[in-house]
């Protein structure tokens, strides 16, 4: 199949970004399917669609590791992907359906239900918050304009002490509820890697293709950007599907989990491969990020939700963040 798409010409790039957009969505299918397995809500958010919908990212980060590229567009392929989640990939749903993290703008009534809804809240939160750790470590890191091999073992060794931290809160939760994983989890794990193995392979082509243009905006030039663009398109899908559902809480933490991945995993791993250098618009990205996620735990935290108005102030600074980052 790789080598019919490869040989069909100028049709190429747009059937292997298909094959990209049919594996992410393989992806998840699977994860509705695992939601009902003992990963729910924020758990799931933050534990499981990560990996699922920054797996493009991830690839991206060993394929440019193995062809020796600039990691300098691994990071900006990290802050496109940080930046869009946080602001535009959670504002846009807010703007048309609302996120009520707490119905009722906290207002919720006693119950079960409602000591669900809190806990989602309080674990959103603890989300957030680690994104101040994340961001902040990787700019303190990156003072000096690089990142070295050192560098890259602090921000991975981070990253997979939080996620030990959650694979022992599911395990707690499971065991509290006697409830267990099931025997189709060995199942969709195989084919969330069947999924994985087409992300992987249409990324590989479409950056070899992308790397033989030497001009215009589709080009060589702005790979960061452009592949960070479009590894969002499987988060765009979860974010506006689960707001649609009415899960605000998976929203929320698909979207930031999602950027634990980038920051700092995928700068961390770039950095084991070779000392990376930190683009022009490295500092301001860092503050947009720290921004960001200070305005949603605000938000979350006082009021349980996210007002409309509020949305369209996250993609004015998206806007903001495209204007002073993209190169002319």
């Amino acid at each position: 199949m790789i080598t019919w798409l490869a040989g069909t010409g100028a049709w190429a790039p747009w059937g292997f970004l298909l094959l990209f957009l049919g594996a992410s969505l393989l992806m998840v299918w699977r994860l509705e399917a695992m939601s009902a397995g003992g990963l729910e809500g924020t758990v799931m958010g933050t534990l499981v669609m990560p990996y699922c919908s920054g797996i493009g990212n991830l690839a991206f980060v060993f394929i440019i590791g193995m062809r020796q590229g600039p990691g300098a567009e691994v990071i900006t392929n990290s802050l496109v992907n940080n930046v869009t989640n946080l602001t535009l990939l959670i504002a846009l749903p807010t703007v048309i359906w609302g996120m009520n993290v707490l119905p009722q703008g906290g207002k919720a009534k006693k119950g079960a239900k409602a000591r669900q809804h809190e806990v989602n809240r309080l674990s959103l939160l603890l989300t957030l918050a680690a994104v101040f750790f994340f961001t902040g470590m990787t700019w303190a890191l990156g003072g000096d304009g690089r990142f070295d091999f050192r560098d890259g073992l602090v921000l991975v060794g981070a990253f997979l002490f939080w996620q030990c931290f959650h694979v022992f809160d599911v395990l707690k939760s499971n065991a509290r509820q006697n409830k267990k994983l099931g025997w189709r989890l060995p199942i969709n794990l195989a084919l969330l890697a069947i999924g994985a193995w087409g992300v992987y392979v249409s990324i590989d082509w479409l950056v070899a293709w992308l790397a033989t243009i030497s001009s215009g905006f589709i080009s060589a030039k702005n790979m960061g950007w452009l592949s960070g663009w479009l590894m969002v398109l499987p988060n765009a899908l979860l974010a506006f599907y689960y707001s649609w559902r009415g899960n605000p809480e998976v929203v929320y933490t698909s979207q930031v989990g999602d950027g634990h991945i980038c920051i700092p995993l995928c700068i961390g791993i770039s950095a084991l491969y070779q000392t990376s250098v930190a683009p022009s618009f490295f500092a301001n990205g860092m503050l947009i990020l720290i921004g960001a996620a200070a305005f949603h735990f605000l938000m979350i935290a006082v009021f349980g939700r996210l007002p409309r108005l509020m949305g369209w102030i996250l993609i004015g600074a998206y806007v903001v963040f495209v204007w002073q980052g993209l190169p002319g």
